[in-house]
């Protein structure tokens, strides 16, 4: 019996709040909705940093087994309610453009594919904002595989950089 009055109260107090007692994946706000002081920047990357060291794993997106770059990227957003892509190619055409001087932390960092500069081929999080000369976190795939920051700078990424693009404001 009071098992029942806890549901009927429940479902009254969702009724009354006009909200879903469910999460469901089209639930999720999209960068296009999601406004720039709603996301804490700082805490974004805090959150980040505490996966440093995790193992990179091709089409990973599980702290537990690893990550790859798309994967980490969607993870991290993914616990502050944006959904992003799940596949680095699909950062070519999202999100809004930025200057070097405008670079702020939260903000996704795109590279061309190490093989081929038609593609898109890796995506991280700028950690530490300072124009051409920031740092980003990141699931390197090379010589140090796993979770990690890096400069913007290094000749690696330099000559790979794409765009950085700013997905926490609206257009």
């Amino acid at each position: 019996m009071q098992i029942r009055i806890i549901f009927i109260l429940l479902f009254i107090f969702i009724a009354v709040s006009g909200q879903s007692a469910i999460w469901r994946p089209d639930s999720v706000i999209t960068p296009q909705e999601k406004s720039d002081s709603l996301v804490d920047r700082s805490a974004l990357i805090a959150f980040a940093k505490k996966y440093l060291g995790t193992p990179y794993r091709t089409a990973g997106s599980n702290p537990k087994k690893g990550f790859d770059c798309s994967g980490f990227v969607n993870f991290v957003f993914r616990n502050f309610m944006i959904n992003l892509p799940r596949s680095s190619r699909e950062f070519k055409s999202i999100g809004t453009s930025l200057k070097p001087e405008e670079f702020k932390e939260g903000d996704v960092v795109v590279f061309y594919s190490f093989r081929n500069k038609a593609r898109i081929g890796h995506v991280g999080i700028i950690c530490e904002a300072n124009g051409m000369q920031s740092k980003f976190i990141h699931s390197a795939s090379g010589q140090h595989k796993g979770i990690m920051i890096s400069s913007l700078n290094a000749a690696m990424y330099a000559k790979r950089f794409f765009r950085c693009v700013n997905v926490l404001e609206g257009k």
